[in-house]
């Protein structure tokens, strides 16, 4: 239960746009039953992205989900970068080319554009690598492409946050299946983490599950979250630390 996050943009890179997509998509795979092990952050370049590919796959993630650069632009290669990593072509996707030229048409009819012709750099857009599945985009022109390679179950998705979200949940997510997992976030009444870090040590050995820890409450409060299969191991980790004489609260 694995999966990895590959960002792409030159943009994120220099600070001129802030990452939110990584932290929605981790939060919705976490929910998943997911442990994303690692989130990457390439620019616009084929051979950074096709790189981060390899090495997310070198490492059999069962879930490799990337955002970013599916645009007309020249700096919009993802999808090439992909298809190099996995040793694919590009190729055109008729459905997709009809479904980027019903959406210019559109935009047209709305009065928002003045041409609607599919032009080379929208066509551009239609080109997936070869094998994979294209994922409807709602909010865009720029289809996703899903495909699998060496067991790993490859999501490639637009990078506008409102185009990714809605990729994410109607085309993604289903795919994954459910999955049964349980997170709750606690206030632990311990102002040291030092002294509760044994302890938390010890449970995660124990219990075989998951603990984040970090300070809140400007010192008076631990939080932490337990990951676990379900509502009764929770339980059983919350009252074996509480027996260490911890005291918790529910919620942060």
């Amino acid at each position: 239960m694995l999966a990895e996050i590959i960002t792409v943009g030159d943009e994120l890179l220099t600070g001129n746009t802030v990452d939110s997509n990584s932290a929605y998509i981790a939060q919705r795979l976490t929910e998943k039953g997911f442990w994303v092990r690692r989130i990457t952050t390439v620019g616009d370049d084929v051979k950074e992205i096709e790189n981060a590919v390899r090495e997310a796959i070198s490492r059999k993630p069962e879930v490799l989900i990337i955002s970013g650069g599916l645009g007309p632009t020249h700096d919009d290669v993802t999808m090439l970068g992909v298809a190099n990593a996995i040793g694919r072509k590009l190729k055109l996707c008729e459905d997709c080319l009809e479904r980027i030229k019903e959406f210019y048409e559109e935009l047209h009819r709305k009065g928002l554009i003045d041409d609607p012709t599919l032009n080379e750099a929208r066509k551009k857009m239609a080109y997936l690598p070869e094998g994979s599945e294209p994922l409807n985009n709602t909010e865009g022109a720029a289809p996703g492409a899903y495909v699998e390679y060496e067991g790993v179950k490859i999501f490639i998705l637009p990078g506008m946050p409102r185009e990714m979200k809605a990729m994410l949940e109607s085309e993604v997510l289903p795919r994954l299946g459910e999955r049964k997992f349980v997170q709750k976030k606690f206030l632990a009444e311990i102002t040291d983490e030092s002294k509760l870090a044994p302890i938390l040590e010890d449970t995660i050995e124990r219990f075989k599950v998951k603990i984040h820890s970090s300070p809140k409450g400007f010192g008076k409060y631990i939080g932490i979250i337990i990951f676990a299969e379900d509502d009764e191991v929770i339980g059983k980790v919350i009252r074996y630390i509480e027996g260490k004489g911890i005291k918790f609260r529910e919620g942060w």
